[in-house]
């Protein structure tokens, strides 16, 4: 169960961010708006929220989830891939201090950002993508390794993330899509399989029984609640013109 998460509001320069969706530039007072519907939904499933200022130097940052792993023992800073998010990770560090006693970091020439590793239990699976190397994955898993946890790679092929398409809600229940479907690692879970006309919404968070998902995707809350799931729906589509979702904007723990 959570009891916290860190999110940070999003700054005017969102809309410099980095994007390959192609649906546009983002608005920022929507943004603001949406955000805090977020916040709320987090606050509704009970976490304590801490909210973070915007930092108009760094466009990206209201992505938090990328820029460190927290685990039960340890949080692990990481190093992004993207040049111009690298100095998000100090902030954030700082701010960690706070609640972690045990703080790792991964260093060049390991590139890592933390939607590309999905939490399963005890095990961590890390998706060697663009922006997570298979140098950044190794020293991960070292870390992991220190504080009695385990982690493994998946190589991707189509998505941004890992958690672009594939998301864990305990209980052995796990949403694929696309090229997840049939990786091989994931067939001893409960697939919760998404079709492709749907596949945003693959990336949901589960926050203590509760699943959060992108407002508006219907075939996919039903595929969720059949499994027994409460679900609150919130609009982010002024984070999904920047290739963000549900995960990216916090981090929980």
């Amino acid at each position: 169960m959570f009891k916290r998460a860190i999110v940070r509001t999003p700054g005017k320069s969102l809309v410099q961010g980095l994007s390959t969706a192609g649906l546009g530039l983002p608005d920022h007072q929507k943004a603001l708006h949406q955000h805090a519907e977020y916040t709320k939904s987090l606050e509704d499933c009970g976490l304590d929220v801490l909210v973070l200022p915007p930092d108009e130097n760094f466009p990206d940052s209201t992505f938090v989830e990328d820029a460190a792993l927290l685990t039960p023992q340890c949080a692990i800073i990481t190093n992004p891939g993207a040049p111009s998010r690298k100095g998000e990770t100090s902030k954030i560090k700082h701010v960690l201090g706070d609640f972690f006693e045990n703080i790792e970091e991964v260093s060049d020439p390991g590139t890592v950002e933390a939607g590309d590793i999905m939490m399963v239990g005890s095990h961590f699976y890390i998706g060697l993508s663009e922006r997570t190397n298979q140098n950044g994955a190794e020293q991960v898993i070292g870390f992991l390794d220190k504080y009695g946890l385990t982690g493994s790679v998946i190589e991707l092929e189509e998505v941004l993330h890992l958690k672009t398409g594939t998301a864990y809600l305990e209980h052995n229940n796990l949403v694929v899509c696309g090229e997840f479907v049939r990786t091989e690692e994931f067939q001893k879970y409960d697939l919760l399989v998404i079709p492709e006309d749907e596949s945003y919404a693959a990336n949901c968070i589960w926050v203590n029984d509760q699943v959060i998902l992108p407002k508006g995707y219907l075939k996919t809350r039903a595929i969720i609640q059949s499994f027994g799931y409460e679900i609150k729906e919130v609009d982010v589509s002024e984070f999904q013109k920047l290739d963000g979702g549900l995960s990216c904007l916090s981090l929980r723990f």
